[in-house]
């Protein structure tokens, strides 16, 4: 096993997931989709619904399964869908919930998933940006935290599916 490094504890991730669901709350619409990019946006769903609840949003959820890491610290570049689109996403204002934005495929490629599912409009949600890595032009509308070119996991985001357990996000050294 590597060696993490804890960049952002569980406090302060709770207390980011409340800012986060007041800013949402403050600019979309009540009724709005969540639909969460799998697997790594899992945990930060959870707590985000539950903050969003008690804003008094009132969001329906669905998610999407994409594969783009395998078992390697880079993204391979290469972009897949598992599984289907989410149903019932057609004329329906949504937010997108990535765990991280890296290169920026992975939430690009679903935004043009949901687009051609007819969801309009759609915003984009990552906890956690690493615009440094961005290689296509997608701008995040609501951030977490903002990191340097550090490779991170813990929160639901994993390493060759491993740290997802982690209670707070790390850095692997």
């Amino acid at each position: 096993m590597a060696t993490v490094t804890k960049l952002f504890d569980e406090a302060e991730i709770a207390q980011r997931v409340e800012e986060l669901a007041g800013e949402i709350a403050g600019a979309l619409p009540p009724d709005l989709m969540l639909v969460g990019v799998l697997k790594g946006s899992f945990v930060f769903m959870a707590d985000l619904i539950r903050a969003l609840d008690r804003t008094g949003q009132t969001p329906s959820v669905e998610f999407v399964r994409l594969s783009s890491y395998g078992h390697g610290r880079e993204s391979a570049g290469d972009i897949a869908l598992i599984g289907d689109v989410p149903a019932g996403v057609g004329g329906r204002a949504v937010l997108l919930v990535d765990d991280i934005a890296d290169t920026g495929r992975s939430l690009d490629y679903a935004r043009n998933l949901l687009v051609d599912a007819g969801a309009r409009p759609i915003w984009s949600c990552a906890l956690v940006d690493k615009p440094s890595r961005r290689e296509i032009d997608f701008t995040v509308d609501f951030v977490g935290f903002t990191v340097n070119d550090v490779f991170v996991v813990g929160y639901g985001i994993d390493y060759a599916e491993d740290y997802r357990h982690l209670p707070y996000i790390g850095a692997v050294d």
